[in-house]
């Protein structure tokens, strides 16, 4: 297989059609851009959660995050300084976020020691936030984790045990499920229950499938167990707005999925250890970008052709011959 330079590797020649020979990766900016990328078109400008930090006023070690702005330019990078601002500060362990129809932010809202996790919407001009959803009826969430809105205003969020296990959460109360939220009827109901670790989530371009990846290979902080789920699976959204006809989509290696994302054709994207690798539809793997590091990503851009991707340090863009779903 041909490579058109270290930053991009093909697996098959399809690849041509994701990455052409104007394709570049390119850092944007130094800044501690963790997850939760998303590109709000009406202001070209990218907003993020960032690394979480111990704080030495929070109780039992409660991670501190915020939730930034950086004002793109274009196709510009990298970016002149002071284009980075804070929308909230503190964010309440904040970590997957998505773009809301009504033009807010859904933001997971992991929690702390002292505070309930939550799915929340964020008006990120006047930095007001308002509660979704709270809790599975009167049981807590664990540690919500990402989060997509459907074509019809669902939300679906995935609910790990991860801050258990990161020491800043109590004991699981409920098993780590997919979760559906219909701001419609405000109902939530769990879809599926049978992962070790969900993780990132995305929808097919016309919303029929569901891409969830389970990390349950990255358990205990800062191992990798290989013998745990490190793939993403792939589903059949139902009209009562189920899942059916679960089935593997990929396996991940190196490393396992963390952010997952789709374009217009319907190619699925997930983080790896060596970058963000590329698939079919049909799940056969066409390249991979390498950036290791790569947490999680998003297409923005004016044409809607430019990943953008959290590296903890910084955000990189790869400038692809492809759009957004």
């Amino acid at each position: 297989m041909r490579r058109t330079s270290v930053e991009f590797e093909f697996h098959d020649p399809a690849f041509a059609s994701v990455v052409a020979e104007d394709a570049r990766l390119v850092k944007v900016a130094n800044t501690d851009a963790h997850e939760g990328p998303v590109y709000m078109p009406s202001e070209d400008a990218l907003y993020f959660t960032t690394v979480p930090r111990p704080s030495r006023t929070a109780r039992n070690g409660s991670p501190m995050v915020a939730i930034k702005r950086l004002a793109l330019d274009g196709e510009r990078f990298p970016l002149t300084s002071g284009r980075e601002a804070i929308v909230r500060s503190r964010a309440n362990g904040a970590n997957g976020m998505a773009l809301g129809h009504d033009g807010r932010l859904v933001v997971c809202e992991q929690g702390t020691t002292t505070t309930a996790a939550r799915i929340s919407a964020l008006d990120t001009g006047t930095g007001h936030t308002e509660s979704i959803v709270s809790g599975w009826g009167a049981l807590p969430f664990n540690s919500p984790n990402d989060v997509v809105v459907n074509r019809d205003g669902t939300i679906w969020f995935t609910d790990p045990s991860y801050g258990h296990l990161q020491g800043f959460k109590s004991a699981p109360v409920v098993g780590d499920r997919v979760y559906r939220y219909d701001p419609h009827t405000d109902s939530l109901s769990w879809v599926i229950d049978d992962f070790d670790k969900p993780n990132g989530l995305a929808f097919s371009p016309c919303g029929s499938v569901l891409y969830v990846g389970d990390s349950g290979a990255n358990h205990e902080p800062g191992t990798f167990d290989p013998a745990r789920p490190h793939h993403v699976r792939a589903f059949d959204v139902t009209p009562g707005g189920g899942l059916a006809g679960g089935r593997l989509f990929a396996v991940i290696d190196p490393g396992f999925p963390d952010g997952i994302k789709v374009d217009a054709e319907g190619r699925v994207y997930s983080s790896s250890f060596d970058g963000v690798q590329v698939f079919s539809p049909e799940g056969h793997q066409l390249g991979t970008i390498h950036l290791p590091g790569a947490v999680n990503f998003t297409f923005g851009g004016t044409d809607r052709n430019v990943l953008f991707i959290t590296a903890d340090t910084a955000v990189w863009a790869a400038v692809l011959n492809v759009q957004g779903a």
